[in-house]
C-alpha cells in the first residue's frame, strides 16, 4: 500500500517547478556546523567523527550519534554527512545514526580515481564491513539513493534490511524522443547535451560560480534561510570540482529502473513538491517496490530536494515510525 502526503495539486507536479527547468538550462547560465574529533550539536547529542580505510588505501570519514539499530545515510552528489546533523541528532534516541562522506565528498580523501556508481557502491560494502554493521536502514538522499541501487545490484541484501530512498530520479537524463509524460515517470531533468554542458561548466574556471548558482536556484525553497545557504555551498565545494564532474556524469547516465523493480525489502520514499525531481518520479520508484511508502512534502513543509534540512522534524518523525 502507498501513502503519498499531500496529494493535492497532482496536475501541478506533472509540469515540475521552475528549478528543473533551471537544470535542463543551465549550461547558458554562467551556518556553520563544526565536527572536530567530538563535538555536540545542536545541543541534543554527542555526535563523534570517524576513519574507515578501505582496500585501495581511500580513507572514508564518517559522523555518528547513539546507539541501537543501525541507520547509515549517504549524502547526494556533492555534499557531505555534516548536513544530516538534524537526523543524526534527531533519531539517536533510538538508532545508531552514521552519516557517512563518500569519497572525495567532505572530509574523505580525495584520491584521483573511482568517481564511478559501481567503486561507490563497493566503498560502501566495505564501509559496513569494517564497522561489523548487520540489519542497517540503509538511507540516501539523491546520489546517496543511487549508491545504494548500485549497492543492491551487487551485494543484494548483505548487511542491510530496509531501504530509505531520499529524492532520486530513477534516471536522471532523458532519451531523445522521449514524451513529456516519459520525462515525469523517470524524473529526468538533463538532457545528453545539457549534462555534458553542465559537467563542462562545473570543472572549468567558473566552477565555483556554476556550485554557488545550482544550490541557490535549484535545491531549496525560497524561506531557506540565506546564511544555511551559503554553508551549503561550502560544504559542496569540500569536493573538487573536475572529480565532482566526473561522478555527475557517471551518476546521471544510469538507469536503474531495472534494479528498482526487484527490491525486495521495506522501503520509505521521500520527496518534496518543489524537488529537481517530478515527484511522479517518486511516486513510480514506491509502486514497484511492495508495500513501499511514499511522502511528498508540500512547498509550505519545505518540500523542497533537501526537505530532510528544511523539515528535519516532520523527515524524522516519519522515519522513525517506518523504522518502528
Amino acid at each position: 500500500m502507498v501513502a503519498i502526503d499531500e496529494e493535492q495539486n497532482n496536475d501541478k507536479r506533472v509540469q515540475g517547478p521552475a528549478r528543473r527547468e533551471f537544470l535542463l538550462g543551465s549550461a547558458a547560465a554562467g551556518a556553520g556546523v563544526l565536527f572536530a574529533g567530538q563535538a555536540t550539536a545542536g545541543g541534543n547529542s554527542t555526535i563523534t567523527q570517524g576513519t574507515v580505510t578501505l582496500t585501495d588505501g581511500t580513507n572514508l570519514n564518517y559522523l555518528e550519534a547513539g546507539s541501537g539499530p543501525p541507520i547509515v545515510l549517504i549524502p547526494g552528489w556533492s555534499q557531505t554527512a555534516a548536513m544530516f546533523v538534524d537526523q543524526l541528532n534527531g533519531l539517536s534516541a533510538r538508532h545508531r545514526v552514521i552519516a557517512v562522506d563518500m569519497r572525495g565528498h567532505g572530509d574523505s580523501s580525495k584520491p584521483p580515481w573511482g568517481y564511478r556508481m559501481a567503486r561507490l557502491a563497493q566503498d560502501l560494502h566495505e564501509f559496513l564491513g569494517a564497522l561489523n554493521l548487520e540489519g542497517v536502514a540503509l538511507g540516501g538522499h539523491s546520489l546517496g539513493s543511487s549508491v545504494i541501487w548500485s549497492y543492491w545490484d551487487h551485494f543484494g541484501t548483505d548487511r542491510f534490511t530496509r531501504m530509505i530512498v531520499i529524492d532520486q530520479a530513477p534516471t536522471v537524463v532523458a532519451w531523445p524522443g522521449w514524451s513529456d509524460d516519459q520525462k515525469a515517470v523517470a524524473g529526468t531533468v538533463f538532457t545528453p547535451q545539457s549534462l555534458y554542458d553542465q559537467a563542462t561548466a562545473l570543472a572549468g574556471p567558473d566552477g565555483v560560480k556554476k556550485t554557488e548558482d545550482l544550490v541557490k536556484n535549484a535545491f531549496f525553497t525560497k524561506s531557506f534561510p540565506a546564511e544555511k545557504l551559503d554553508w551549503v555551498v561550502q560544504q559542496n565545494l569540500k569536493f573538487p570540482r573536475k572529480p565532482a564532474a566526473t561522478l555527475l556524469i557517471d551518476h546521471c547516465c544510469q538507469d536503474w529502473r531495472d534494479v528498482i523493480v526487484r527490491i525486495r525489502v521495506p522501503t520509505i520514499v521521500f520527496s518534496g513538491q518543489k524537488s529537481i525531481f517530478n515527484p511522479r518520479s517518486q511516486q513510480w520508484i514506491a509502486s514497484q517496490i511492495p508495500n513501499a511508502q511514499v511522502h511528498i512534502f508540500d512547498e509550505s513543509e519545505g518540500g523542497s530536494h533537501f526537505m530532510f534540512m528544511e523539515n528535519p522534524q516532520k523527515f524524522n518523525k516519519i522515519l522513525l515510525d517506518f523504522l518502528g
